[in-house]
């Protein structure tokens, strides 16, 4: 079994920063892609930024050059620094792995519970 436990969400104004971490914990032989996703009220789960084991990362557009992802992959960790915050950035935020369990050679996916960001104007 694996836990992903997000931490870092709360309230901030517009043009503040917050700094989201997960990690991860359990089973685990290695970890793929790491990453981040968020839901706004009344919208669908959206990829905000991911990261690759060997540092590839992938961005939204509407982020780009606001939110950095980085990796700790010795403490299965990932981070999102998000600056310059707006409104339209107020969502819950999911940690997203891809991991490979101890003894298996399959890859599976798994989720944090969720950590709210609220950007107020």
């Amino acid at each position: 079994q694996v836990q992903l436990v997000e931490s870092g969400g709360g309230l901030v104004q517009v043009g503040e920063s917050l700094r989201l971490s997960c990690a991860a914990s359990g089973n685990i032989r290695s970890i793929n892609t790491m990453g981040w996703y968020r839901q706004a009220p009344g919208t669908e789960r959206v990829m905000v930024a991911i990261m690759t084991e060997s540092g590839s990362t992938n961005y939204t557009d509407s982020v780009r050059g606001r939110f950095t992802i980085s990796r700790d992959n010795a403490k299965n960790t990932v981070y999102l620094q998000m600056n310059t915050l707006r409104p339209e950035d107020t969502a819950v935020y999911y940690c997203y792995a891809n991991f490979r369990p101890a003894g298996s050679t399959r890859y599976l996916e798994d989720w944090g519970q969720g950590t709210l960001v609220t950007v107020s104007s």
